[in-house]
């Protein structure tokens, strides 16, 4: 059966989901302390953020280009939350993980630009609070993500130089 006590005392480094793929991420203070903590989650980076009294969860690194979104800045865009990429500038709703461009239609006067989706580009996660805890609970649902590239042992072996430094600001 599960619980979310259960699920609290594990660590979840592994890279097989259990426990229904629900994770421990700390204390909501602590969490809400640093603002945004990066986890490995049976084997996938997340990155969980607190923002306005709201918590989310998406895959730690963009769709574009795998450009590192804990150093994204949160701005508001056509009324959506996002975070920008600090490597290309691109938006992607912190709730739906859609991609988010700027368009114009020509044929409107005045021209007028509109903020409109691309589509789902980037996985969240679902973000629960039990008794002051923060779990997450891997989105498993079927189909491709642009952001899965960036989840591959191809993709971390580039990432990480030898003697284990992280290249976050190097575009790989």
């Amino acid at each position: 059966m599960f619980s979310y006590e259960s699920v609290r005392a594990q660590v979840c480094e592994m890279s097989s989901p259990g426990d229904q793929g629900v994770c421990f991420v700390g204390t909501r203070e602590a969490v809400v302390q640093a603002g945004r903590v990066v986890r490995r989650v049976h084997g996938r980076d997340v990155l969980v953020l607190h923002h306005q009294g709201a918590l989310y969860a998406l895959d730690l690194h963009c769709y574009h280009s795998g450009g590192p979104l804990q150093e994204g800045d949160i701005e508001e865009f056509g009324g959506r939350l996002c975070i920008v990429c600090p490597w290309h500038k691109y938006k992607i709703t912190l709730a739906e993980g859609e991609g988010l461009y700027q368009a114009v239609n020509p044929l409107v006067k005045p021209l007028r630009p509109v903020w409109c989706s691309k589509g789902v580009k980037q996985r969240v996660h679902q973000v629960t609070e039990v008794n002051g805890d923060i779990f997450i609970r891997l989105d498993d649902s079927a189909g491709a993500v642009e952001s899965d590239h960036y989840q591959t042992e191809e993709y971390r072996a580039k990432l990480v130089q030898p003697g284990g430094k992280v290249t976050s600001r190097e575009r790989v």
